[in-house]
């Protein structure tokens, strides 16, 4: 397949779901309060929301801008960047911390070369930190999508890691 097909088919895919957003709107215009299940939708069609779709939904359902905004930086939820396709967050709790989870956390960073908050360019892999996950007899710990790994060093990253490529 040529470089111009991909192209082009992507292109017809964006517009797909432009299509489908648009007409999930309309069809829920005239509810009160619907601009956070717009914006779940808008997500899970778009994986995260840019600015282009935060627009385009202000646009469709006659909404400022800001208040789209307003609403995407109050839910956690809401994503303005790229997820990867796995979030590996890390446990910062007093028990992890004291466990060694700053030393963990540098070696994440380190190899997948991201900080907290970032995702990696081949969009595999998300970072971020929680204060908690009420595991604390398995200090450090952290969580990979649903999957706990707890009594971590930095020498069992690697193979962890790799489950998940």
């Amino acid at each position: 397949m040529s470089e111009t097909t991909v192209l082009k088919n992507d292109e017809i895919a964006l517009e797909e779901k432009y299509q489908e957003l648009r007409d999930y709107i309309h069809e829920n215009k005239e509810k009160k309060g619907y601009l956070i299940p717009v914006l779940y939708k808008a997500q899970s069609l778009f994986g995260y929301l840019p600015a282009e779709v935060q627009n385009f939904v202000a646009e469709e359902m006659n909404v400022s801008p800001s208040e789209v905004f307003g609403v995407i930086t109050f839910y956690s939820y809401f994503k303005t960047q790229p997820v990867g396709r796995h979030t590996i967050t890390i446990c910062m709790g007093t028990a992890c911390y004291v466990r060694g989870a700053k030393k963990i956390l540098e070696a994440l960073e380190d190899k997948l070369g991201i900080k907290i908050g970032e995702t990696t360019e081949d969009l595999r892999f998300t970072l971020g930190e929680q204060r908690c996950f009420g595991s604390c007899g398995m200090a450090p710990v952290i969580m990979i999508d649903q999957d706990v790994h707890g009594r971590l060093t930095a020498s069992k990253l690697d193979a962890i890691l790799e489950k998940y490529k």
